[in-house]
């Protein structure tokens, strides 16, 4: 997720001599990496909090809250930056420090030899800093990486596993939002808004349409792919809509689940395909996932359908997608997430009318990245602690 740049735009971070082409790798989003376990401190992490209803959208999320103590006392956690283009959030910031000692790259690679003891933990922040071989080899009582955001495609699981390190992801802070950009998505897609208000705005326009239509949402078929936590949430909402549901899922959901919302399960995703209005895409990218959907896909869609991908961008065949729009195999298309983020500036996708793309917001709200943090707070300091951990991602 690279949204950073819409939160702060300050200088970025000044390098030492002979350490910029090093600094720069773990700047630049890419694949992860590891650590080694040391001894427990007997310092008590386990100390719980519950979050002010207003500040994380009324909901409340456990975190370890740490005694007072001094700063050298407090487990190192090596981030990216504070602020700037592609640093923690100085609010998040905040929260971290009342758990760790925050250690920033610059300071890491400035003085690797001390620097390098005091780091347990990682986090990861808009997929930074980069986690590779390197960093963990140079890490040796590292023990936990938490990732901020449910994703974890940029991590190399096998690899930081093979150095005894564990990750952990935030699913349960990320649900509501992305659910609620879905819903953004399809509606804004089905109704033209950003056209609507593009004319509405432009000083060329002396009259409105009457011929200038969009699609209905209420009681039409809506396809999800990928019937997560995200995707339930997306199913939820759609009930409202009086919308049939239809779903495509490794696993089949629970019986009073479904009833819950409505939804009919497809055992074949081509059969939710061929009858979906609406297909949005709810799913992790992995190796069987690239290219979900392509062209033999698109061409299973309806004429009139709008494939909507909420997940990664990678899970769809970009230039099938173009040449479908382009054709009108199907009528449209409205992403959150493309690849690469952002797409080049002459990608032939930002030159089509009946498509809408977004920066990657799906969790972009005050309320879920603050979330996030207090997830990932929790992830790291279960591992710190040896406690059971909330959210731990494992190799497959």
């Amino acid at each position: 997720m690279l949204r950073s740049k819409a939160f702060s735009l300050l200088k970025p971070i000044p390098l030492m001599s002979g350490q910029s082409n090093l600094a720069y790798k773990f700047i630049r989003p890419a694949i992860a990496s590891h650590g080694h376990c040391c001894h427990r401190r007997s310092v008590d992490y386990r100390q719980r909090y519950k979050t002010h209803p207003g500040s994380a959208g009324g909901r409340t999320i456990s975190a370890p809250q740490t005694k007072v103590m001094a700063e050298e006392e407090l487990p190192g956690v090596l981030i990216l930056d504070i602020g700037g283009t592609h640093g923690v959030l100085e609010n998040l910031a905040a929260l971290l420090k009342k758990h760790f000692r925050l250690i920033t790259m610059k300071e890491f690679l400035q003085n690797k030899k001390e620097m390098s003891k005091k780091i347990q933990a990682v986090f990861v922040f808009e997929c930074r800093p980069i986690i590779d071989r390197e960093l963990l080899e140079s890490l040796p009582n590292l023990k936990v990486i938490g990732n901020s955001g449910v994703g974890v495609d940029h991590l190399d699981l096998k690899m930081i596993s093979s150095f005894g390190v564990k990750v952990t992801n935030t699913p349960h802070a990320v649900a509501d939002s992305t659910a609620d950009i879905g819903m953004a998505l399809m509606l804004a897609s089905a109704r033209r808004l950003v056209e609507g208000c593009q004319i509405a705005v432009s000083p060329d326009t002396k009259y409105f349409a009457v011929d200038w239509l969009g699609v209905e949402v209420t009681r039409a078929t809506l396809g999800i792919i990928g019937m997560g936590s995200i995707g339930y949430r997306v199913a939820q909402r759609a009930r409202a809509f009086d919308m049939r549901i239809l779903y495509h899922n490794r696993n089949r959901r629970r019986k009073e689940e479904e009833e819950a919302v409505g939804a009919h399960y497809c055992e074949k995703m081509e059969d939710l395909l061929q009858q979906s209005d609406f297909v949005m895409v709810v799913v992790s990218l992995t190796p069987e996932t690239h290219k979900l959907i392509g062209k033999k896909e698109l061409g299973l869609m309806k004429p009139t359908a709008t494939l909507i991908n909420i997940s990664r961008g990678a899970v769809i065949d970009q230039d099938a997608l173009v040449e479908a729009l382009q054709n009108k195999v199907i009528r449209a298309a409205a992403l959150d997430v493309t690849y690469p983020e952002p797409l080049p500036r002459d990608h032939p996708l930002l030159k089509l009318n009946n498509i809408i793309i977004t920066p990657h917001i799906g969790t972009a709200t005050v309320q879920a990245i603050r979330m996030m943090a207090e997830e990932a707070i929790t992830n790291m300091l279960a591992v710190l602690n040896g406690q059971p951990i909330p959210s731990e991602v494992f190799p497959k």
